[in-house]
């Protein structure tokens, strides 16, 4: 494999991946790199899926402009690249005169900041649109342009975008040292078990951008994470609302929410907790009690008794307000993409093209390719009409095969996606790209399967198949040595 690039992306959550989509749009030599055995597995799986609106940033600051720009983005990127996606927009609800007089601050925000679709409605009007809603609510601010999205699903097809194009994505590759050369850096990997250079280096290492800034010259920023817990009910509670359903904001962020996802289920979180340690995302009872507690303020009609799972994920807040995307000052050809909070999803396409703006200034050339690949289908089976259903499993039989019964995900795409530009090599790694073990069972059922598949495709033995990182075996055999590894 090439080993001299023109630019080295640190990190493949959403940033990272936005980034690579839009430069694999250049004639340049691009590598991810990612610590991990998959993409999309930090912030970026853990979070609310919520594509905001952009009315809640304060006016001037990059978060605003980013946020209804990447917005805008997002539905595109979607329609392109066959992303799950759907513009059901939000509520900002209020239940007293201060909050509503909060209400009004987001609406005269929100026009500052160029949101469309915007309107403050009264009680009447809430309820007629949201009768599960407590009786209590006496208004609301209406987003019409607010969206749900899958953040992982997002994030993978643009990196297989990239991929498609030239982009190098290298896998449980931690960068543990940088070193300037002069005209180029040298970057290693797992402990100076491999090196590789680039002309220029971006990090978007999300909650450890603070550690990677540090290897490359002086610690720029800090980032201080903060974990938020949620609850994911199943199907059958996915139409309790029909909206994302914020309460009003605080200090500590956008609050509790409750929003269907665009898998079908209800999203109900998260808390947040400010002192809170990198790199850990239990849950636990007290905490998912206050979100219960605190979402009951929104709707009393929420069933926890149809949990399918619990899970929690870090924000990576910083010792500054605004994101923070700039050409290092202690690091020559080095741009920080780092603490990127909420609104990050939403503002990640944008934060992208800031970031090729800073690398265009510090000197990388940019020349449009001529055979850009900018499409993305992918087969849902359950989707299709019973004549397109019947065609497929005709030429491939695959597709009549169903693994999973909570979803209908079919072997077929099972295997299309272990053939895919970036391979799972892991059970939530299939789940990621096809939805398999997200229903009710949560892989009770078709996990053997899939494994089974994984083993045979990959050809390893299914000793070595793993559930989510790496160590994390499945078979006994293998149990105690996965333990040690941790």
């Amino acid at each position: 494999m090439e080993r001299q690039f023109d630019v080295a992306i640190i990190g493949a959550g959403i940033c990272g991946a936005s980034l690579a989509y839009e430069l694999s749009k250049y004639d340049l030599k691009i590598c991810v790199l990612e610590k991990e055995v998959d993409v999309a597995m930090g912030t970026t799986k853990a979070n609310s899926a919520i594509v905001h609106a952009g009315y809640d940033p304060k006016p001037g600051t990059k978060m605003a402009r980013l946020n209804v720009r990447g917005s805008n983005l997002i539905r595109e990127i979607a329609k392109k690249l066959s992303v799950p996606y759907a513009e059901i927009g939000s509520l900002v609800l209020a239940f007293n005169e201060e909050e509503m007089q909060t209400v009004q601050k987001l609406y005269d925000r929100g026009v500052t900041n160029g949101v469309e679709k915007l309107k403050v409605l009264n009680a009447e009007e809430v309820k007629e649109i949201e009768p599960n809603l407590q009786d209590n609510v006496v208004g609301a601010l209406y987003a019409g342009t607010g969206a749900v999205v899958s953040p992982w699903e997002l994030d993978i097809a643009m990196l297989e975008t990239a991929v498609k194009n030239g982009c190098s994505v290298l896998r449980e590759s931690c960068v543990t040292s940088l070193k300037d050369n002069g005209d180029s850096w040298e970057i290693g990997i797992n402990g100076e078990e491999d090196v590789l250079r680039a002309t220029y280096v971006v990090n978007c290492a999300g909650i450890h951008a603070d550690d990677v800034m540090e290897l490359a010259g002086e610690k720029e920023f800090t980032i201080y994470p903060s974990k938020g817990e949620y609850f994911l009910l199943d199907k059958n509670q996915g139409d309790l609302v029909k909206h994302v359903c914020f309460q009003c904001p605080s200090r500590l962020g956008k609050g509790v929410l409750v929003s269907p996802t665009v898998g079908g289920n209800l999203i109900v979180g998260p808390d947040a907790q400010e002192d809170s340690v990198k790199d850990q995302v239990g849950t636990s009872a007290d905490r998912l009690d206050f979100v219960m507690e605190a979402a009951a303020k929104t709707t009393g009609k929420i069933s926890y008794r149809d949990n399918v799972r619990n899970f929690a994920g870090l924000r990576a807040n910083s010792d500054r307000e605004d994101f923070i995307i700039e050409a290092a000052d202690s690091a020559k050809r080095f741009v920080n993409v780092a603490g990127i909070k909420s609104p990050g999803l939403s503002s990640a396409p944008a934060i992208a093209e800031d970031a090729v703006e800073i690398l265009k200034e510090l000197g990388l050339p940019l020349h449009e390719k001529e055979n850009y690949v900018d499409s993305r289908e992918k087969i849902v089976f359950h989707k299709l009409s019973s004549e397109e259903k019947a065609k497929l499993v005709a030429s491939d039989p695959a597709y009549g095969r169903v693994i999973c019964r909570c979803a209908t995900i079919t072997e077929g795409e099972i295997l299309a996606a272990i053939h895919s530009p970036i391979p799972p090599k892991t059970l939530d790694g299939v789940k990621r790209r096809c939805g398999t073990g997200m229903g009710r069972c949560q892989g009770g059922f078709c996990g053997p399967k899939i494994h089974r598949i994984l083993s045979r495709e990959l050809g390893i033995s299914e000793e070595e198949i793993c559930q989510e990182k790496t160590g994390s075996y499945i078979l006994s055999s293998k149990i105690g040595e996965g333990e040690a590894a941790k």
